[in-house]
């Protein structure tokens, strides 16, 4: 059997709308199962967003910190955001979000790995990418005014083998963050000679 996930829909018998909020939506599907039961499944239908693996010359990641009121936690992640512009290719979403975020341009992007973040309860893509020979964009050039979680937030550059092992011993949650240190790492055994391009298709 070839492992890959593939396109797979049943039957939806009825759809319930629980919520709408500013981003997400929570609705129930009663779904036609296998020997004809029926089942409800409640799920977050989520707009989908991107993330950022940025990597320096010296092979540190840029990792800022934010807070997250769901977990009451002060997170290290990965400069991340929505998919807030319909028709935006996925990597112009990703540089706006590092030049927000971070302060920083890339001239090199690859898709890094593609990630369902919980699919047993949210339909939500994250696409992290990964950005080679970053600038740092001048005050002056960079007209984004942070504003709620993102006042403050440190940025910090961390050796990739140093990310590796915080997120091994549990040091990051972030899943994107994590999943975004952990393929960096393993792709760089190749050169990362085998990545996907920026806009390689969703499957």
């Amino acid at each position: 059997m070839k492992v890959e996930d593939t396109p797979e829909a049943w039957d939806v018998v009825e759809t319930r709308h629980r919520f709408k909020g500013h981003v997400i939506e929570v609705v129930t599907d009663t779904v036609r199962m296998p020997r004809d039961e029926v089942a409800d499944r409640d799920y977050v239908v989520h707009p989908g967003s991107v993330a950022v693996l940025a990597l320096d010359e010296r092979n540190r990641v840029l990792m800022i910190r934010q807070y997250r009121h769901p977990t009451r936690q002060l997170m290290w992640e990965l400069p991340a955001g929505i998919r807030d512009v319909a028709g935006e290719p996925l990597v112009t979403t990703a540089a706006r979000e590092l030049a927000e975020e971070a302060g920083y341009r890339a001239d090199t992007w690859y898709t890094l790995v593609d990630l369902r973040s919980s699919p047993g309860m949210s339909d939500e893509r994250i696409r992290v990418f990964l950005a080679r020979g970053l600038t740092k964009i001048p005050d002056e050039e960079n007209g984004f005014v942070q504003q709620h979680e993102e006042i403050d937030m440190p940025v910090e550059w961390v050796p990739l083998a140093d990310a590796v092992e915080k997120a091994l011993m549990g040091m990051i949650h972030n899943s994107p963050a994590v999943a975004g240190i952990l393929a960096a790492y393993a792709a760089s055994v190749e050169g990362f000679a085998l990545l996907r391009p920026a806009d390689a298709p969703e499957a």
